[in-house]
C-alpha cells in the first residue's frame, strides 16, 4: 500500500455488538470516517473478526483512492 490509503492497526476504532447468535464487527478508519462491518458466529474468536474487518477496510479505503 501506498500515503493515503495505509492504515495502521492502531489507529483503527473497533466496535464488537452480538446480535442473537451472531456477531458485528465495525471497522473505523479515523482519519477518512471509513466504516466497513464484517458479521461472523458467536463461536468465531473476536481477534479473527477484527482482522476481517481490517482486511476489509484496507480493501475499500484501496478502493476509494483509485487503486
Amino acid at each position: 500500500m501506498s500515503g493515503g490509503d495505509e492504515i495502521n492497526e492502531g489507529e483503527v476504532l473497533f466496535e464488537v455488538r452480538q446480535v442473537g447468535n451472531a456477531v458485528k464487527v465495525s471497522a473505523i478508519d479515523p482519519v477518512t470516517n471509513t466504516e466497513v462491518c464484517v458479521v461472523g458466529a458467536v463461536t468465531t474468536s473476536p481477534y479473527t473478526l477484527k482482522m476481517n474487518a481490517v482486511r476489509k477496510l484496507r480493501m475499500v479505503l484501496r478502493k476509494n483512492a483509485g487503486g
